[in-house]
């Protein structure tokens, strides 16, 4: 099987390139916006922009688009730019190369709303109110997959976190080393969803090697937990200060709302400490139901807390 995998210079498709490119099952070929030094042996990659993709000499069985831009901050250009125009260059390709099977990476952030949300389902309704320019996008991303004209699925996972990460646990360690991080507190505990990054790759296998496949599936761990407790295992196995100072979730979007406005103001380039988005993200809970998961692909391979554990002592060897 033939399989291309946009965004393969990024986090989550590097991590694909990597973990796949000497399986025999597949032929493996990359594309991305950087040039990759340290090409896995297997593999096949071109540093190639996604509008020059019908230049691509290699016709995919299944295409994976895991390039986009998925920074919490930016414009709604830059998300119209990096998420929804990509991903028409992706199914004009794919309609130029006799219509292969397209997986689109979308995001659970489709579902976000600031309030608590439970056993989040593929068919809940979505749209209208969103939480980020990031979320928005994905979603009507997700509108032009599904009118492509070939076999396709939407994977909307939740955060996801290993190496190569840069915006999720990066910055949240470097905010705890600096004493920065707070308690945010709200009517109920919030809930997490997280999962490590060669899980999510694992599914995108099995998603390409599958028979037939949903419209659309949530994709995480299928092991919720408390964030605050996630927050101070970390902390804790990384010798790192655990917050003592609580803000209410409201006020803190209240502070990130001001702050943003600031920085909209300023030159493009940085990014706010704190966004709206992110006071979402740790004050709320947004857990899914990954029943079609579960039934289609079954249980991760790797337990979540193996996972995250494995992380913690790599990460914290490389710190010394």
């Amino acid at each position: 099987m033939k399989v291309l995998i946009t965004g393969a210079s990024g986090f989550i498709g590097g991590a694909f390139l990597r973990r796949f490119a000497a399986d025999p099952r597949v032929s493996l070929y990359g594309t991305g916006r950087r040039t990759l030094q340290d090409l896995p042996p297997g593999a096949s990659y071109q540093a190639l922009p996604l509008d020059q993709l019908q230049t691509l000499d290699f016709d995919p069985d299944v295409v994976i688009h895991a390039a986009g831009r998925t920074s919490p901050w930016g414009s709604a250009a830059q998300y119209y730019r990096d998420n929804i125009e990509t991903t028409r260059q992706v199914i004009a390709f794919c309609h130029a190369r006799q219509l292969p099977r397209l997986i689109f990476i979308s995001t659970a952030a489709v579902y976000y709303r600031f309030a608590h949300q439970y056993h989040l389902a593929e068919h809940e309704v979505v749209g209208h109110a969103f939480t980020s320019e990031y979320g928005r996008s994905k979603y009507l991303a997700e509108q032009l997959v599904n009118d492509y004209a070939g076999e396709k699925t939407i994977f909307r996972p939740c955060a996801v976190f290993g190496a190569g990460d840069a915006l999720l646990l990066p910055p949240l360690l470097e905010a705890a080393r600096k004493k920065r991080l707070v308690n945010l507190r709200s009517e109920h505990p919030a809930q997490a969803e997280i999962m490590h990054v060669t899980t999510l790759c694992d599914y995108l296998m099995l998603a390409a090697m599958s028979s037939h496949l949903k419209p659309c599936y949530n994709i995480s761990a299928a092991h919720p937990l408390a964030t605050q407790a996630l927050l101070q295992t970390v902390l804790n196995h990384l010798d790192l200060p655990v917050p003592t100072r609580t803000l209410s979730v409201a006020t803190a979007l209240r502070i990130a709302g001001v702050l943003e406005w600031l920085w909209r103001r300023l030159p493009p380039g940085s990014e706010p400490p704190i966004t709206r988005f992110g006071v979402g993200v740790f004050g709320y809970s947004a857990t899914l139901d990954v029943s079609l998961m579960l039934e289609d692909f079954g249980a991760p391979r790797v337990p979540f807390s193996v996972s995250l554990n494995r992380f913690l002592q790599d990460y914290k060897a490389r710190q010394r």
